[in-house]
């Protein structure tokens, strides 16, 4: 029975900790995950279109050799 007590109390600290832990978080806002998500799928654009043009030209140079 002791052990099931513990249990319990320890569930509870748990919870309370992350409750805690939760009220520190600086939650971003609207605007800011809008313009951050808005950047990072440019950088992949623009990244894929630098793979894309690499992949280009290494496909017509090993053409050109072969």
């Amino acid at each position: 029975m002791a052990e099931t007590a513990s249990k319990e109390k320890e569930k509870k600290s748990f919870f309370k900790g992350l409750k805690a832990e939760f009220g520190k978080v600086i939650w971003p806002t609207r605007e800011m995950v809008g313009r951050e998500t808005a950047v990072v799928v440019a950088c992949s654009v623009v990244l894929g279109l630098i793979i894309a043009l690499l992949d280009l030209i290494i496909k017509f140079g090993l053409s050109f050799i072969l």
